[in-house]
């Protein structure tokens, strides 16, 4: 009788466990924009690595906790990915989906840009999205939400000075005066969206995601003999900081092999 006291005890108590709801993810009520901006190698040849990392990182956001419903992806080429839902990488179309989907999503924002750069801004489909650009539209739609824009470009430290603000996080890839380097033909990833994909599912927060990127592009362009280094920048505002860890990542965040 013991016996079959504590069997009924133990199923009762799993039965219970898994019929809670799972907790919902500090990320589930935030919008994300993830953008490939460009489909060529610094060559001129045609590339895929914007295109692989703005489908990997979205993948590792949706595990991290971002709910695919608030997630759009963008690119240049949408037609040529026909197993995913893309929309077209345009400055206006990206707008528009910002303006959506905080409108309905309205915990905090994600920007993520992987794409060729300069010091006009990031490109966007053969054309420079500025900085002061991309900040009017955050305002606009991001507001005073907590703010994440990660930006994989060759001189994205250009778009520090115009994004700062007391509820942003901001990580490029590179100085204002700098390269960066894995957009060539062979490249899966540009060298800084690897680190990004590696880092995901071995850090707490994106502030340790951040600074982990920091040092995993340092390695990498040491390793492959790129100089001069690309020194990737990071900005955290006040009110954002002691936040951040309340938003823990997901472990399981992780590259697709």
């Amino acid at each position: 009788m013991r016996f079959l006291a504590r069997l009924a005890l133990t199923l009762g108590i799993l039965w219970l466990a898994q019929s809670q709801p799972a907790a919902a993810s500090p990320f589930s009520d935030w919008s994300a924009v993830v953008v490939a901006g460009d489909w060529h190698a610094h060559s001129g040849g045609p590339s895929e690595a914007f295109d692989n990392a703005r489908r990997d990182v979205s993948l590792a956001l949706e595990r991290a906790g971002f709910e695919p419903a608030n997630l759009r992806q963008f690119s240049v080429r949408p037609e040529r990915y026909k197993d995913a839902a893309l929309t077209k990488s345009e400055p206006q179309a990206i707008y528009d989906a910002l303006a959506d989907l905080t409108a309905r999503a309205t915990g905090g924002c994600l920007v993520y840009f992987s794409s060729h750069g300069a010091p006009q801004g990031v490109v966007v489909d053969q054309r420079f999205l500025p900085p002061g650009v991309l900040a009017n539209m955050l305002d606009s739609t991001c507001g005073k939400r907590p703010t994440v824009v990660i930006i994989s470009a060759c001189f994205s430290g250009v778009f520090v000075p115009a994004l700062a603000g007391p509820d942003r996080m901001v990580l490029t890839a590179a100085r204002p005066d700098r390269s960066s380097f894995g957009c060539g033909e062979a490249d899966k990833y540009p060298y800084f969206d690897q680190c990004v994909l590696e880092s995901l599912p071995n850090v707490g927060d994106f502030a340790k995601l951040a600074t982990t990127v920091q040092g995993c592009v340092a390695a990498r362009e040491v390793k492959e003999g790129m100089k001069p280094p690309s020194e990737p920048q990071l900005y955290i505002g006040a009110q954002l900081r002691p936040l951040l860890p309340l938003y823990p990542l997901d472990r399981g965040a992780a590259v697709r092999n």
